[in-house]
Order: structure tokens, then C-alpha cells, then sequence
């Protein structure tokens, strides 16, 4: 299961970007709404992080999905294009739109 098990990295679609930190992802027969992994944008920031996740990962892009665990009843995961090459974390930490990252 997703929730219970995160170092298995599972494949979903995007749906929605929500905000600059949370997104909808479909995974079969479920959507999940999913708050990035240690994503902190200022609310100057917000539309232009947004602006960028929504162009870098276009909704009926396939992501993985890295869960973390549990937070107000959000999946807490880090997303990476299906190729693995791109995650929607490190992307907003490139342009300076995020002030907090965490490990690995």
C-alpha cells in the first residue's frame, strides 16, 4: 500500500495543481491529494511556483510518487517525472521559489 510503505515509488497522473505544494494525482481506481515533501513557498512566490509545477508537469503527466508519510491527512511525498529526471521539490529550489529542503 502507498501510504504504509514509502520506499516503494509508485506511478500516477497528474490531475490538478492545486498550489505551489499540494496537487491531485490519480493512481488507478483513487485520487490522492498529495502535499509536497518539505515545500515551503513564500506567498510572493506562489503564483510564479505554481505557474512553473503546472508547466514542468503538465496535467496527464505520469509522476512517481515517493510517499513520506502522513500530515493532516495529506500524503506527504516527493513527485518525479516518469523518467526520474525531474522532481517538483528540487525544481523549485532551482529558481530560488522554495526556502526549505529537506533530505533525502
Amino acid at each position: 500500500m502507498i501510504v504504509l510503505n514509502p520506499l516503494i515509488v509508485s506511478s500516477a497522473e497528474i490531475l490538478q495543481i492545486n498550489t505551489s505544494n499540494t496537487i491531485l494525482v490519480g493512481d488507478q481506481n483513487r485520487n490522492l491529494t498529495i502535499r509536497l515533501f518539505c515545500v515551503d513557498v513564500n506567498e510572493t512566490d506562489e503564483l510564479e511556483a505554481t505557474n512553473l509545477l503546472k508547466s514542468e508537469f503538465p496535467r496527464g503527466s505520469k509522476v512517481k510518487i515517493k510517499p513520506f508519510g502522513l500530515k493532516d491527512n495529506l500524503l506527504l511525498a516527493k513527485v518525479f517525472d516518469v523518467k526520474g529526471t525531474k522532481e517538483m521539490t528540487e525544481l523549485l529550489v532551482s529558481k530560488d521559489l522554495t526556502s526549505e529542503i529537506c533530505p533525502s
